[in-house]
């Protein structure tokens, strides 16, 4: 299906003030907006009454991705300057310790360069440069480099919430069902922060079935995209993981005719990446760069929750191809109207 819309049909006004800065408490208090794609019609409610609108025999899918800490504070060699170090994700080469990062002020950090960490206790040189501007960054360290981070690093907030990040932020910028068995974040899948361990245990004892799949969320889901034609956007990658459990799971959902709740943007990418002919959802290891955006036929996916995003990003597109542009834009009006909160540590929106 060849798509007519355009970068500009996705621009809408957000006030600074709908910008969520700081997570509700306790994490399933946030609003919930329920859209019904087919009608238009929205509902205003709480998130728990999504343990209603959730069934005996649907799949809850969520991505158990694990955000890390990967902001890290550091000294420039020879003139001491502070630099902000943000770990993206580690290299897989046959060299160790590769890392791409981002750097500020990039300016001040060159090829060449090194950076100290922990008062000097171990350090990074800049090898190279990325093409989305950042550096890549041989460590050089005694321990475990993640162990280091864990302990010395901060949870990198995006640049909208305008705020240093709080120690607080190291428990709510993450998803109760966070797994340290799965794949490093730079950023959770919103959408699951407002799910407490307590409301998933009650939906599996309804009979609500919950399949966990990994993808890495990095850098790029904070971008706008900057191509006004679509169809010459080229979507950024993102490395994810289905089971042979979890695939089964949804294929026997779907084949009951049940629904599939997806939670968050993440998760969709990773199920519609991974389709294959007769309709199911196949075990994958790979990397998801589809763009979806108005119209798309979603073969997996039977329903959407999500938060509210910021203007002309890829993750607004994938939300109006699944609820109807119209639909979508004018429920984020309501919503502003309204006061929801938007953005990772705002509300939900729930398309059906």
């Amino acid at each position: 299906m060849k798509s007519n819309f355009r970068l500009s049909d996705f621009k809408y006004k957000l006030p600074a003030t709908s910008i969520a800065k700081f997570p509700v408490d306790p994490r399933n208090a946030s609003k919930l907006m329920v859209l019904n794609r087919e009608t238009g019609s929205i509902q205003d409610k709480k998130f728990d009454n999504i343990m209603s609108i959730i069934q005996r025999g649907d799949t809850l899918v969520l991505n158990e991705t694990k955000v890390f800490p990967a902001k890290v504070f550091a000294i420039k060699e020879r003139t001491s300057a502070a630099i902000d170090v943000l770990f993206l994700r580690e290299l897989k080469t046959e060299e160790e310790n590769l890392w791409d990062a981002i750097v500020e002020p990039a300016r001040k950090v060159r090829e060449g360069n090194k950076v100290f960490f922990d008062g000097n206790k171990f350090y990074a040189e800049v090898i190279g440069n990325t093409t989305s501007g950042g550096r890549t960054l041989k460590v050089v360290c005694k321990e475990n480099i993640y162990d280091v981070i864990e302990r010395m690093g901060v949870m990198p907030l995006p640049t909208y919430i305008d705020r240093p990040a709080e120690e607080f932020d190291k428990k709510l910028y993450q998803t109760e069902f966070a797994s340290d068995k799965g794949l490093s974040s730079i950023a959770p899948p919103t959408a699951g922060l407002h799910f407490t361990s307590e409301m998933l245990q009650q939906l599996e004892k309804k009979g609500v079935k919950i399949a966990y799949i990994n993808l890495s969320i990095g850098q790029e889901i904070f971008s706008k995209v900057k191509t006004e034609d679509l169809q010459k956007y080229s979507m950024y990658h993102e490395y994810f993981e289905i089971s042979m459990a979890a695939a089964e799971m949804i294929n026997k959902t779907l084949k009951a005719k049940k629904n599939v709740f997806a939670v968050g943007c993440s998760v969709v990418r990773a199920l519609e990446s991974s389709v294959l002919t007769t309709g199911q959802v196949k075990p994958n290891k790979d990397w998801a760069n589809k763009f979806i955006y108005p119209p798309y036929n979603f073969k997996i996916v039977t329903k959407l929750l999500t938060n509210f995003h910021q203007p002309e990003s890829a993750s607004l597109m994938l939300a109006c191809a699944f609820g109807e542009k119209d639909n979508v834009l004018k429920a984020y009006k309501k919503a502003i109207k309204d006061n929801y909160r938007f953005h990772c540590y705002g509300d939900a929106m729930l398309i059906i």
